[in-house]
């Protein structure tokens, strides 16, 4: 689900037990070095605000930022809020899972609300 998008870039919410969004590129681009300057300080002035709001809205053990595009080879980067009672901590959301998650988290519909209204 889209959440935020505007001339370089579109932030969408990836569907988890967790806080995740994915920010892409508008562009069809495989690598970040294909990004313009202008792409590159949008990418990272969403992830800043959603680094700094997943602290404070949800608490967060940790903040995992990651770009991969194996499967997807578009432009993208994976902001996820984590916690040690998630069902992935330490590991990768991608990784093996380590225990039933035990995670009572505010609104994500909230949090999400507000994202937009700062991006």
């Amino acid at each position: 689900m889209i959440i935020y998008q505007n001339d370089l870039v579109i932030v969408a919410i990836e569907p988890s037990e967790i806080p995740w969004i994915k920010v892409f590129t508008k562009r069809k681009i495989k690598e970040f070095s294909e990004c313009t300057a202008n792409e590159k300080r949008e990418i990272f002035r969403i992830i800043d605000i959603t680094e700094k709001l997943m602290l404070s809205y949800f608490n967060a053990d940790k903040i995992n930022i990651a770009s991969f595009g194996n499967l997807l080879p578009q432009v993208h980067w994976h902001i996820m809020a984590r916690f040690e009672t998630d069902s992935h901590f330490p590991e990768p959301m991608w990784g093996k899972k380590q225990r039933s998650s035990q995670l009572n988290l505010p609104s994500f519909e909230v949090f999400f609300t507000q994202l937009k209204n700062q991006l």
